[in-house]
């Protein structure tokens, strides 16, 4: 099968691997719909590599075994190998496991495991049925783009009387504000590259803020009722001053959740002030419980969104372009076509 790898300092391209075949309750999906996601920082500092991708939607095409999916199913292909046994991947939390496969010592071949390929090896519990009439580009936002925001708004309750705060617009930014316009809820974002503060306003935002500004946390309070600040605050970006805003900005007993990952920064956290004077709750949500993929494809069906989610879709052929696209940052969510 072809795959797409990065073959040196801003240079991709597509290499052949071996096929993977099914084993056990492990199915074959040939995919359809490959979103990119972080892959782009490899891109950019030539960390060469062929396994590349963890999130697509596809068709079910060879078994081992039955099991809970067959030939034919169209699904989505959830992230990570996680072990399906402990009480955290049968409570639906799986992204939590702590016992993750050794995809290479259980499959005997380290090809298989990634998503911008044309095939995928995955457990057949982590495939979840695509609804007959989601395409298979829209199924694939069900990962990355709407994925985490949808498990932090669903949980923490937002809905139409609630302003919500959104910093960082990249495409998981750009799928916070459509699970929060599908939820009737007020939305400001804090965002300064100029083609996604045009594309966040076009998808219904109230206001985008310059997070840069001296007085952005005043500019975020007088649009929210009496100044108090926004009801809850989603943080997309990982960034240390991203997340400062979100707790300044955050009215008392507020809650704000944190979905873009950090690495090793350090956000400073005043305990009394932030957290017992204000009563803030804190929460991060990496990824969706299974339980919740029901709901997730509801915004799916319903959201008048999607096609401001995709800024574009390209075949795998021109993964190239399809990178530089990606490191330009003006963008929403690309897809990948693998079979074209």
């Amino acid at each position: 099968m072809k795959v797409a790898a990065i073959l040196g300092e801003r240079q991709a391209g597509l290499v052949d691997v071996p096929d993977p075949t099914p084993k056990e309750d492990w199915v074959v999906v040939k995919i359809h719909a490959s979103p990119m996601c972080t892959e782009y920082h490899a891109f950019e500092y030539g960390h060469e590599t062929d396994r590349l991708g963890h999130e697509a939607a596809g068709e079910v095409v060879d078994v081992a075994q039955p099991g809970k999916v067959e030939v034919g199913d169209r699904v989505v292909v959830m992230p990570q190998y996680p072990c399906g046994k402990c009480v955290l991947c049968t409570d639906g939390d799986y992204i939590h496991c702590e016992n993750n496969y050794n995809f290479e010592e259980f499959v005997g071949s380290s090809y298989g495991n990634a998503t911008m390929a044309q095939y995928i090896l995955k457990p057949s519990w982590l495939l979840p049925k695509i609804p007959d009439n989601v395409s298979y580009e829209h199924a694939s936002l069900a990962c990355c783009a709407l994925g985490p925001s949808y498990r932090a708004f669903d949980e923490m309750g937002v809905n139409a009387t609630h302003t919500v705060l959104i910093t960082g617009i990249g495409p998981v930014g750009f799928g916070a504000i459509t699970n929060a316009r599908f939820r009737g809820a007020k939305v400001i974002a804090a965002e300064l590259i100029p083609w996604r503060v045009e594309r966040a306003k076009q998808m219904g935002v109230k206001a985008v803020i310059n997070p840069t500004d001296e007085d952005a946390v005043d500019q975020i309070r007088d649009l929210t009722t009496d100044g108090s600040g926004v009801d809850f605050a989603l943080d997309c970006s990982g960034n240390v001053q991203a997340h400062r805003l979100c707790i300044d900005a955050t009215r008392r007993r507020g809650t704000i959740a944190f979905v873009g990952q950090s690495g090793r920064n350090d956000t400073v956290l005043h305990v009394s002030p932030d957290l017992i004077g204000k009563g803030l709750r804190l929460a991060g949500a990496w990824h969706y419980n299974l339980n919740q993929f029901p709901g997730l494809m509801k915004v799916i069906e319903g959201s008048s969104l999607l096609d401001l989610l995709i800024s574009n879709v390209y075949p795998m052929s021109e993964i190239q372009q399809a990178f530089e696209t990606s490191t330009s940052h003006e963008s929403s969510k690309i897809i990948l076509k693998p079979w074209e």
